[in-house]
């Protein structure tokens, strides 16, 4: 390896100048054997930051586990896992480092198997500038277009298409062209502002930190040009001052002092700040730094990790936020989020489904309750669903039991960024990117069942006006709530539509009002508490009663679990006009389903029989 030293400069000399280096943290993303870790081994290899002892053991190592055919396999620098050797792929995100003279890195090789999409999330999620490798074989794939779907959703800044294998294309430009052409092109749909497109041969080294000699109808930068010569965000000074509390040190009585780091803005002795979400204020009082480090700080900034002290007596503890007082940008304390989520679990996510949430330094109970829409990553449509599959990636609901700090993700990746967590297992179930928060308290848990319901508004007295009798005659009918209910996935929903279909084929007027479907409008403020699922009846109930009076058949189909609440229904709507059945233990025996429903309808049944 050669030496990091410029000519004529001293050690001393050399460790200045390495502390005041940028620092760029990027990735390589793409599908399964499209050359990530060839790419970075090459970038060490080319760079001359492979140790002499490190080649010897890759020499052996490639004479077992390589691909190269006993030649130096670039690959296994990267891929460390045993699993990893044998296989030839990438299973865990690789985290390695390097330098140039101009800069330093730190570089994150991702796993482009779909089975490891989560471990991609991760990875991207700290860095500013993302490789997305593309074999030129087979162009772009939905790996591809997933990871930089990814990528632009945590708002990576830059993004660089390494168009791989161009040496067994024969380095056609055609070829090339036209996955430039793609690959802009998706990159406009997602929002990616001007990408870059580099033709490479990562196996044998073509315009990664050199120029090749195959390819000169390319003119552009290298790979490590481009590396070297992207703009570095760095934290401002300017920006509001956040620092989420990860530890409450208390050695003594005499010290009460909270750990954490500085995710953005600054902090000198003597500011006023506020506790966040009590919005209590106080000052600081010491940024506390060990005597042999030189002493306490008077100021200190982003990214920097420090011990605070407090001039006052306040509840401060950890997952608490320390903020500026007063600024247009201020977090706020939410217990309704809306979010983009990438589903990482192999069960799906459907809404009611309770974990834990971490954002920032706080961890809090979580439900989510409402799936707006599943995107499409081939071609980013949006559909409406009831279910979250694994790797899938949607927007969603999610309400909180204590009210937690949160920014959008674009403004403050530490208060915007969140995970769900298996309540059970405890495993990541879900990484997810905070997109506004309400910060309203919802409203108190609604219980508006009236012991006497008000009248119907009888329609003015006309020979226009429409009898209930008339209504009964014309549909063959008694109008009749039919409440199926049962836990979720119990077929309530599935009964209901069928019965709807039977009655039609029966010429009925009926329809169907779903629970889950009224949360999406008229409930869309409810969560899946057993007392919102009760108001959730009672809302539907007070349709079905109007809509029995002009006579339908209204097939309910709630979860319904308070048998308090179901009867307050059959109170409101009628018990000669209600009937209720279990669909917890159900079957699919529909014949009897439909021969109990068209019994209770029957015009000449007489109330309160049956």
């Amino acid at each position: 390896m050669s030496s990091l030293l410029n000519e004529g400069e001293t050690l001393g000399g050399f460790l200045d100048r390495y502390q005041s280096m940028e620092l760029l943290r990027f990735l390589t993303c793409g599908s399964v054997d499209d050359g990530k870790s060839t790419l970075i081994g090459r970038l060490l290899h080319d760079t001359d930051r492979v140790y002499d002892d490190h080649r010897k053991a890759l020499e052996e190592d490639s004479k077992i586990h390589g691909t190269q055919g006993g030649k130096v396999d670039l690959a296994l620098l990267v891929d460390g896992l045993k699993a990893e050797r044998e296989q030839g792929i990438t299973i865990d995100v690789a985290w390695r480092y390097f330098s140039t003279a101009r800069r330093s890195f730190i570089i994150a090789d991702c796993p482009g198997h779909e089975q490891y999409t989560r471990n991609m999330a991760t990875g991207a999620s700290h860095c500013q500038l993302a490789i997305t490798l593309i074999d030129a074989r087979h162009g772009m794939t939905r790996q591809t277009r997933r990871h930089a779907f990814i990528a632009a959703l945590l708002g990576l800044p830059q993004m660089v298409a390494a168009v791989n294998k161009m040496d067994l294309v024969g380095w056609d430009e055609a070829c090339f062209r036209a996955v430039e052409r793609d690959f802009f092109a998706w990159c406009a749909r997602l929002g990616t502002p001007e990408p870059t497109v580099v033709p490479i041969s990562a196996l044998h080294g073509d315009f990664i930190v050199h120029p090749g000699a195959h390819a000169p109808w390319y003119r552009g930068p290298t790979i490590l040009q481009l590396l070297e010569g992207v703009p570095v965000m760095k934290p401002s000074a300017d920006a509001p001052l956040r620092l989420p509390v990860q530890q409450v040190i208390r050695p003594s009585l005499d010290f009460r002092g909270f750990a954490g780091r500085i995710e953005s803005g600054s902090m000198a002795v003597g500011d006023r700040v506020q506790i966040l979400p009590s919005g209590r204020q106080t000052r600081i009082a010491r940024i506390a730094r060990d005597p042999s480090d030189g002493g306490d700080l008077q100021s200190a900034a982003a990214p920097r990790s420090i011990v605070v002290t407090l001039a006052d007596e306040v509840d401060c503890s950890r997952g608490d936020v320390i903020a500026c007082v007063g600024g247009a940008q201020q977090p706020v304390a939410c217990t309704s989020i809306e979010a983009d989520l990438v589903w990482m679990d192999e069960t799906p996510l459907v809404a009611g489904a309770s974990f834990l949430m971490r954002i920032g330094t706080r961890t809090v109970p979580a439900t989510v309750v409402r799936i707006r829409h599943v995107v499409d990553v081939d071609t980013l449509a949006q559909h409406m669903r009831d279910s979250l599959e694994w790797n899938e990636i949607g927007r969603v609901d999610i309400v909180t039991q204590q009210p937690i700090m949160v920014e959008p993700y674009r403004q403050m990746r530490s208060l915007g960024a969140l995970i769900l967590i298996d309540r059970v297992t405890h495993a990541t179930a879900a990484a997810g990117m905070v997109r506004s928060g309400d910060p309203h308290e919802p409203s108190p848990r609604r219980a508006h069942w009236a012991t006497h319901p008000a009248p119907t508004i009888e329609p003015p007295a006309s020979r226009n006006a429409i009898e209930a009798v008339e209504r009964a005659s014309r549909w063959r009918q008694r109008p009749a709530a039919i409440l199926l209910f049962g836990p979720p996935k119990s077929g309530k929903t599935r009964r209901a539509f069928a019965l709807e279909r039977h009655l039609w084929q029966q010429s009925h007027a009926a329809m169907v009002l779903d629970g889950q479907a009224l949360r999406g409008g008229l409930s869309r403020d409810l969560t899946f508490s057993d007392e919102d699922r009760s108001e959730n009846l009672r809302r539907a109930a007070e349709v079905a009663r109007l809509l029995l009076d002009q006579g339908m058949v209204v097939i309910l189909s709630m979860v319904a679990p308070q048998s308090a609440a179901r009867e307050l229904a059959r109170d409101l709507i009628g018990s000669d006009r209600f009937l209720a059945i279990d669909c917890s233990g159900a079957g699919e025996d529909d014949a009897a389903l439909f021969q109990e429903v068209e019994s209770f309808i029957r015009p000449d049944r007489t109330p309160g029989a049956g």
